[in-house]
Order: structure tokens, then C-alpha cells, then sequence
């Protein structure tokens, strides 16, 4: 999109039919002391098109871009192959110009693929109904905490030491403004956390993480069976959403609500964004459930046709009543989550999610033949973590200028922490080869 600006005329009737004589005079309202009293110091000047292109590729040749070495980053944003199939059938022209505004039925195609994409969340987590997405996994966790606090009048949330400290932090934020007392639990690197005592009549809901920020693999049967005697609620939390390829959906555990980061199909890593994010939750619970959900009906010629059959979000409905303020339901990147699932197949995801695995065990074995190497996971998925003899973040650096990136150290997300500088998190994924785990264990050697 060509950015057009405004002629001197153009200025010049918008500020009249306003009645000021400048445009400086649209900023007497902010305080003095408060205005540059000139452009920003060490910004360049304006530059033609070609100059900003040639200056922005040098700058692009400064990062190390997960395609180009040895990656094994994870911890929440994981490395996989988005087919080129996706970003084209993202440019036809029924997506691109499509959108869902106040009068969405106007919008078929909009509605449609956001039908079948609630329908293929609901397939994967084992739940009854999911919504039209959220922003991503981190702030659909902090919506479904508040949506238990609704749904339970308690006050209490009790987040597992296992959760990513980013959705901790964002739930803590979100909801400790709203009143709610957030019990963040240790970071629990062994996985042998017991929360099912921590629960009574006060608490709203248990948030839990599988796999876990550590990379353990847990079970939440009996854990769902004791919150409920007690009147909770219990959320889980998926950050790596192939690995419901593989694993047991947490609908079948007993899960209230489930939230996933859905970044890991269809979206690439993007320095962090824009995400996806999924929720789903029991039909029961539906009306109380944060954002937009499609439905499916006929029109008055008996035809097929989709509709927004809830609509809880304050532009919606009046805020008194609103379940959220949620605003979008990242609709480009929905939409290639939906288109990518659509090309793997049932069979293809679960392929997907069995490669992820085999390719993440073989890594742990060879680190784990390393000296002072040793994998703290008996179960995990695609990543798992590692005690390494000297602190991670140290060798994590070394290893970058070899242009080798090893794993996210713990003591990034907890930097606060003490006892996990030596742990490292490591993530292996469908992309990395055998000769990317050999260059990952010979600069281990090197450096340890």
C-alpha cells in the first residue's frame, strides 16, 4: 500500500473547515514542556524509496535468521515449515478483501473459514465449542481466568510453576487489576508439582501447562477430578499445539477450558508475532466465553449460511454485559492456521507431531552422552530441558557467534531465579536435520 499524502491545499481547507490557522494549533492542549521542540535527535532524514530499501536490507543482514543455522529456540514460539501453498491461497482475493464488520453476515467468506477453524480447534483440544480465536496463547489465558471467575464467583486463580512466565505475568496483570488473587506457583523444573492440595472453596480455577515450559508431559485426570469435587475449574494452557497431534486432547482429561498458542501452524516465527490464539471450553460454559462465535444456519431459501451466533465483546453489545474487550480474532493468521491444518490432513498432523518427537529424542540422546550434560525430562514432546555444567546464557552466547542458536536459557524467562542458570531449554522440530543436532553437540564439546 503507497502511502499518499495530503497537498498544502488539502491542509489548508481541513484546518479551516476546523477553524484553527495551523496545525501546530491542534497541539495547544498538550503542555509545553511536554512538545519536541524539534525533530528527534540522530533520526535520518527523509530518504527516497530506494534508499529505504537499501537501508532497511542492510539492517535485516544483522539478524540471524532461524532459516539460515542450527536452531533449536522454542520455549513458547516454535520453528516449522509453512508450506508455500499457504501464503498463496492467503492472497486470494475472497480473503484479502473480506473482513467482518458491524454487519457481518455481509461477509460469507469471512464467517465460513472462521466456522471451520472453531471446528478444527474443538477436533484438537477435545472440547465442545471454541471460539473465532484470540490474540494469542498468553492473553487467552489470562481471558479464560477471568472467564472462571465468572463462571464460579471465586476470586482465586492458582497458576502451575510449569506455566511460561509470560502468560503468568500476563494473567497477573489482567487479572490483578480485576481484583482476582493470582497464586503463581514456583518455577518447577523437575515437573513434580502436586496442586490438586492447593485447591479449596475459594479458588476459581487451576492453570496448567502440558507440555510445560520444562517440557514435561502431564496427565490432568485426577488433578481435574479433585478441582472439581472442590467447585473449580481447571484450565490448560498449550503452547505447542502439534503436539495435540500425538498426545491425549485435554477435553478427554477433564479439561473446563483450553488455550493454545497456534502459532506453530500456518504462521511463522515473526520475531514474536502477530500469533493466534485458540480457545475452547465445555458448551455448557458458552455463554461466558470471551470473543465471537460463528454458527451455521440457512438463509430464508433454505440455503447454507453462517452467522455470528455470539457476539460477547463490547463493540457488540453493551458493556455491562460484554465477557471481554477482546477486539479481533487475528483473522490472516486464523485463517492460516485453518489452511494448514486443511493440507496436513488428520493423518499428516499426526505424522507432523511424530517426527517432532523422534526427531526431539534422538537430540536428547546425544546430549545426553555429552560430559556434564544431563536431560531432566523422563516425558516430553519436542522440547525438553537440559543442566548444563556452566551457566546456559554464557554458552548459549558463545554458540551464537558460531551461528549455532542452542536453546532458550531458563534464566532468560526467570531472571530473578535462582538455581536455573545452568538450565537450558531445547526445542527440535520437523526442521531440524541430523547434521544441525551434530553441529549443536560438537559446539557443546567446544564449549563446555
Amino acid at each position: 500500500m503507497r502511502y499518499l499524502p495530503l497537498t498544502e491545499a488539502d491542509r489548508r481547507s481541513m484546518l479551516a473547515t476546523i477553524g484553527v490557522d495551523s496545525v501546530d494549533a491542534l497541539f495547544r492542549d498538550v503542555p509545553e514542556g511536554a512538545r519536541l521542540p524539534g525533530p528527534i535527535p540522530g533520526l535520518p532524514n527523509h530518504m527516497g524509496e530506494l534508499q529505504v530499501e537499501r537501508h532497511l536490507s542492510r539492517l535485516s543482514t544483522k539478524n540471524l535468521t532461524a532459516g539460515c543455522v542450527p536452531f533449536f529456540l522454542g520455549a513458547g514460539a516454535y520453528k516449522h515449515h509453512v508450506p508455500a501453498s499457504v501464503d498463496q491461497i492467503l492472497l486470494r482475493g475472497e480473503f484479502l478483501t473480506s473482513y467482518t464488520p458491524y454487519q457481518p453476515e455481509v461477509s460469507q467468506g469471512t464467517l465460513q473459514y472462521l466456522f471451520e477453524f472453531q471446528t478444527q480447534v474443538a477436533l484438537l483440544t477435545g472440547m465442545d465449542v471454541a471460539n473465532a480465536s484470540m490474540y494469542d496463547g498468553a492473553t487467552g489465558t489470562a481471558e479464560a481466568v477471568l472467564m472462571a471467575n465468572r463462571i464460579t464467583k471465586r476470586n482465586k486463580a492458582i497458576l502451575s510453576g510449569g506455566l511460561h512466565p509470560h502468560y503468568r505475568e500476563v494473567t497477573q496483570t489482567t487479572c490483578g487489576v480485576m481484583g482476582m488473587d493470582i497464586q503463581a506457583q514456583t518455577p518447577d523444573p523437575a515437573g513434580k508439582e502436586d496442586l490438586a492440595g492447593l485447591v479449596d472453596d475459594q479458588t476459581a480455577c487451576v492453570v496448567v501447562q502440558t507440555p510445560s515450559l520444562f517440557g514435561h508431559l502431564s496427565d490432568f485426570t485426577a488433578l481435574c477430578t479433585a478441582a472439581h469435587a472442590k467447585g473449580a475449574l481447571v484450565i490448560v494452557v498449550v503452547t505447542e499445539v502439534v503436539s495435540l497431534g500425538l498426545l491425549t486432547p485435554p477435553g478427554q482429561m477433564g479439561a473446563d477450558i483450553v488455550v493454545c498458542e497456534g502459532q506453530s501452524i500456518g504462521n511463522a516465527l515473526n520475531f514474536g508475532g502477530p500469533y493466534v490464539g485458540l480457545f475452547a471450553t465445555r458448551e455448557k460454559f458458552v455463554r461466558q466465553m470471551p470473543g465471537r462465535l460463528c454458527g451455521q444456519t440457512v438463509d430464508a431459501e433454505g440455503k447454507r449460511g453462517f452467522v455470528l451466533t455470539l457476539s460477547t465483546r463490547e463493540q457488540h453489545i453493551r458493556r455491562e454485559k460484554a465477557t471481554s474487550n477482546i477486539c479481533t480474532n487475528s483473522g490472516l493468521c486464523a485463517l492460516a492456521f485453518t489452511i494448514h491444518l486443511s493440507l496436513l490432513g488428520e493423518e499428516g498432523f499426526s505424522r507432523l507431531a511424530r517426527i517432532n518427537h523422534a526427531n526431539a529424542v534422538l537430540l536428547a540422546e546425544k546430549l545426553a552422552g555429552l560430559k556434564g550434560v544431563e536431560v531432566l525430562n523422563d516425558s516430553f514432546f519436542n522440547e525438553f530441558t537440559v543442566k548444563l555444567p556452566k551457566k546456559a546464557a554464557k554458552v548459549v552466547e558463545k554458540l551464537a557467534k558460531q551461528q549455532i542458536l542452542a536453546g532458550v536459557p531458563v534464566s532468560r524467562l526467570y531472571p530473578a531465579e535462582d538455581g536455573l542458570e545452568k538450565l537450558l531449554l531445547v526445542a527440535c522440530t520437523e526442521t531440524n536435520t541430523e547434521s544441525d543436532m551434530d553441529a549443536l553437540v560438537r559446539g557443546l564439546e567446544e564449549v563446555l
